[in-house]
């Protein structure tokens, strides 16, 4: 070490020291020296609960100690520092050694708030805070039952999410009034607490613990103030945080009345010396509890370590995340605080949707908003708050949302002092400056400023800027489907189809990297079963699905599933029908016809859908693909043999066009119709394929569909034999199959098809490419290759295994709960929910009954 290097030594190396030690590591002028008192080097404790969802510490893991070493760093971990000697500039760890320094930072974090309730500390009382904590947690856990998270906050609900990964019946004590108070509003803090019983959480609020009593037999009663008991076998505190400042306390530097480690705006403390950032440290009277300011904090002290000034005035506090897997988010003023504030709210009832926005009072700025149930616009919004920006003549848009209904801010609308990743304080000029530095890649950008590589949670409007800043130089945009694979949905069809390619890993080998993600690995699954039509679960396939693909069914709120056989053109035997009747009877299971023609069956858990299952295909029945991005039905009138008005056999056509493209996957659902006349009863035309009957034939109509945005349907063919019909439709639908992007309507892909109409007019019906003959062999090949699904997951042992609701026991899951209504039953809701998992009313057989 020569005369101008200067001793750092950072105290603390969770994710805020970690990202300290990146800021100073390659400066050759600081030797740096890191205490972690965890015996884990700093990991990502934001997904700290996905270690109970089968995730290794490796998998957080933020850095390693060999890393350090490599990079220069002196890293001490598994001990603490217990004093300071401010004068001496010299610490003293917990096993007696010293260490000097010239500048040390404080980056110490935060420990767990333990109400002083009597019995606290008894056995079954834990804390969640650390990789040990969440240890101790998974080790009583396999004793328990029931656990108990007391705190219905940010932390408090990812640890209620921990327990319930665990397969405990989970409750949650909550002291204030409603759930995450801090963040949302009453109507907000409302919704959650719904959505979140509907999973099998039980939420206790406004709930004060008395003292928490020690049985004889180990269970913990927690006594209430308002007289209520609640007997459990675990107990977390997850209740809040407290800033850890105790080595501060103890050299004397100045803490605020309620702790934590004052800091001016360069991140110093009272000792010009000694610097303190992240939950530690107290700014203007205040402790910034988020991951995105802490990073801030470590720039700007870096940076003053280095002498190159900077300043930390305060962050922006607004917060996205996904709570026992519900989308919940807070921006700004979320409560409406703001004098003369106006709102604008959308409550979803029946989906656990509720939205606010807040403006000012001239109605021309965001100053806060509430998402609970679908987060999709907040980054818009986020955008719109923070740059001030003019808000749409009609700003309700901003909060609607469903695929290609969303509205977006215009990446030319943002200044250049906007930022785009919170995590890493990336701003759209830094973004300008990657392009204009020669950088062509999304994967380049993110490389040279870590942008979307904490939360994700900017990914899209990241690449939004970026394709934006490309297109205004006159480069061509990358369109690739992911970082993972630099080729859009129909380029890695071609590549798939061509080099006959049959599974992800080795498309992965020879044209991707990395190891995948939740957009490219469904995306190729949907496209090997378009290609070999092969079963969703078969060779390791399981794992690229979505949750739906992965059971053959639908999740329901209530974690429960639906059964939905296929009616094709919604004919059926009396026999089939009784067989329908007699399972949901058995089972008891809420029926419902539905606008497409089907019988949908209700609440079955996951443990029954093999059962269910069996019976009705011996019955006849077989899967109707609700669960998939696939053909769903083909509604059908009942046509010239029964209607006076109609004109042709719209039930038989309807029965050949659902037989035939029933199991064809595509990138997304599609729905079909045959109406027999043009009083069109069948309502084809608001249908991806509609047929309607003419007195010489077919009229066909494409790419409608219903939904948040509807589109009526084009005619596309008139008065087509029943043979140049399915012709026309076998191109259609492969054409689509092949050159649509993920999760794409087939009426957005028209609409960006260059030519719109009558280039797919002239593609289909004058085969102007010369590849009709090829899209029929596709087709046949996919139709000769049908299976039922579920047929050939009863008949294999190994898919049925996947079919258990915890993986070391047969035993049901007890949080599923239900109510009576209309004489069937329904899911109930957290005011209905009662402690004993049972049937509500009287006369209902037990839950372990009902699961057979």
């Amino acid at each position: 070490m020569n005369s101008t290097t200067q001793r750092v030594l950072i105290v603390g190396n969770g994710m805020v020291g970690h990202h300290l030690v990146v800021q100073l590591v390659d400066n050759p002028e600081v030797d740096l020296t890191v205490i972690g008192a965890e015996p884990h080097p700093a990991y990502d404790r934001v997904h700290l609960s996905e270690l109970f969802a089968g995730r290794s510490p490796e998998d957080l893991a933020l850095g390693t100690a060999e890393g350090y070493a490599a990079n220069g760093v002196t890293a001490r971990f598994g001990t603490a520092v217990v004093s300071i000697d401010r004068q001496a500039q010299v610490v003293t760890l917990t096993d007696g050694e010293t260490v000097f320094y010239d500048k040390l930072v404080l980056a110490t974090g935060s420990y767990p708030f333990v109400p002083p309730i009597p019995g606290h500390n008894g056995p079954g009382c834990l804390v969640y805070r650390t990789i040990d904590d969440l240890d101790a947690i998974r080790s009583a856990a396999t004793s328990a039952h029931r656990g108990v998270v007391v705190g219905g906050g940010l932390l408090g609900l990812e640890c209620a999410n921990a327990i319930k990964n665990l397969g405990l019946e989970t409750h949650v004590v909550e002291f204030a009034a409603g759930l995450m108070n801090v963040q949302l509003d009453e109507a907000g803090s409302e919704c959650l607490k719904t959505k979140i019983e509907e999973l099998g959480v039980v939420v206790h609020t406004a709930k004060n613990t008395q003292e928490i009593v020690t049985e004889d037999d180990g269970s913990l009663t927690m006594q209430f103030s308002d007289g209520e008991t609640l007997t459990t076998d675990l107990i977390v505190f997850s209740a809040g945080i407290r800033p850890q400042d105790e080595v501060a306390r103890g050299c004397g530097l100045e803490l605020g009345p309620r702790g934590g480690v004052v800091v001016n705006e360069r991140c110093q403390t009272s000792d010009p010396n000694i610097y303190a950032v992240g939950e530690c440290a107290l700014y203007d009277g205040r402790i910034f509890g988020l991951v995105a300011p802490g990073y801030r904090m470590a720039e700007v002290a870096a940076r003053c370590l280095m002498g190159a000034g900077g300043s930390f005035t305060g962050s922006d506090m607004s917060t996205k995340l996904k709570l026992l897997g519900v989308d919940v988010a807070s921006i700004g003023d979320a409560q409406g605080h703001t004098a003369d504030c106006e709102s604008i709210t959308f409550v979803d009832s029946s989906n656990g949707i509720y939205k606010r926005m807040n403006l000012s009072c001239d109605g021309k700025r965001i100053v806060g908003a509430v998402l609970v149930g679908d987060a999709e616009p907040y980054d818009t919004l986020l955008q719109y708050y923070l740059n001030e920006l003019k808000l749409p003549e009609q700003p309700q848009q901003l909060m609607l949302t469903g695929g290609e209904a969303t509205t977006t801010v215009p990446a030319g609308e943002l200044p250049a002092t906007a930022t785009i990743c919170s995590c890493y304080n990336v701003s759209k000029a830094t973004i300008v400056s990657c392009v204009d530095a020669g950088l062509q890649t999304l994967a380049e950008v993110k490389a040279e400023t870590n942008a979307s590589s904490g939360c994700g949670g900017c990914a899209a409007l990241l690449k939004s800027v970026f394709n934006a800043e490309l297109e205004q130089r006159g480069v061509e945009v990358d369109r690739s489907i992911c970082e993972h694979f630099s080729y859009t949905r129909q380029e890695l069809f071609h590549l798939i189809q061509v080099e006959g390619i049959t599974d992800f890993n080795r498309l992965l080998e020879r044209h991707g990297r990395g190891r995948g993600c939740d957009i490219c690995k469904p995306a190729v699954a949907s496209i090997l079963a378009s290609l070999y039509n092969e079963h969703v679960l078969a060779d390791g396939r399981a794992a690229l699905q979505d949750t739906n693909d992965v059971f053959l069914a639908n999740m329901q709120k209530n974690g429960t599933y639906s059964i939905v056989p296929r009616i094709p053109g919604g004919e059926i035997t009396p026999e089939k029908l009784i067989a329908i009747g007699e399972v949901a009877r058995d089972f008891d299971l809420y029926t419902k016809i539905t606008g497409g023609q089907r019988i949908d069956l209700f609440g079955a858990r996951v443990e029954e859908l093999p059962v269910i299952w069996k019976r009705l295909i011996d019955a006849g029945l077989e899967t109707g693909h609700a669960y998939g991005k696939a053909l769903r039905t083909v509604k059908s009138c009942v046509g010239s043999t029964w209607c006076r008005y109609g004109v042709q056999d719209s039930v038989a056509m309807a029965l050949f066009i659902e037989n035939r493209y029933k199991g064809l996957r595509s990138p997304h659902k599609i729905k079909m119709a045959v109406s027999g006349c043009a009083r069109e009863c069948a309502e084809a035309q608001c249908k991806d394929v509609g047929v309607i009957a003419t007195e010489a034939g077919w009229n066909l109509f494409v790419c409608g569909n219903g939904g948040m945005k509807p589109r009526h349907a084009d005619l596309f063919a008139t008065d087509l034999d029943d043979e140049g019909l399915i012709r026309a439709i076998d191109r259609f639908l492969m054409l689509y199959v092949r050159t649509a992007d993920r999760l794409q309507r087939t009426s957005v892909w028209m609409e960006n098809l260059e030519g719109g109409l009558d280039y797919l007019q002239s593609v289909v019906l004058d085969d102007s490419l010369g590849i009709g003959d090829e899209l029929e062999r596709q087709m046949s090949r996919v139709i000769g290759s049908y299976q039922c699904e579920w047929k050939a997951t009863i008949e294999d042992p190994e898919k049925l295994k996947r079919f258990r609701p915890f993986v070391n026991t047969d035993a049901a899951d007890p949080s599923v709960q239900f109510v009576r209504e209309r004489g069937q039953r329904r899911p109930a809701t957290g005011a209905e929910q009662t402690q004993s998992v049972r049937f509500v009313d009287a006369g209902i057989r037990s839950a372990e009954e009902a699961s057979g």
